[in-house]
């Protein structure tokens, strides 16, 4: 796989999870759906089981688990959490994107 998490997504996906008491085990899931005003939106939610289809790997303390088939969709994609005046919350750095709607929430690949 190669989807990246940053050190900085790492520690508030910690947070998140200490906060809401999440079971051990738990690790997040990555993927791609099909919406949005450019044709896909990423998936990004918690999980405790994996298949055989799930490429997982850990960064900082974190398991990320994501379906070899998004790897056309998601190859090289760095996922950070900015927190900024104006903008908070965690981001896809895609390569891959080669037309995005104007609030950022959808792509093309």
């Amino acid at each position: 796989m190669s989807v990246i998490l940053t050190e900085r997504a790492a520690a508030e996906i910690k947070r998140i999870m200490d906060e809401q008491g999440s079971p051990d085990g738990t690790l997040v899931r990555v993927g791609v759906k099909g919406g949005g005003c450019s044709g896909f939106s990423y998936d990004f939610g918690w999980d405790t089981e994996t298949s055989e289809r799930d490429r997982v790997r850990e960064f900082h303390g974190v398991r990320l688990a994501m379906d070899k088939k998004y790897d056309p969709y998601l190859d090289g994609t760095e996922i950070d959490f900015i927190d900024e005046i104006g903008r908070r919350g965690f981001a896809f750095n895609n390569p891959n994107v080669q037309k995005s709607c104007g609030c950022g929430s959808s792509f093309q690949v």
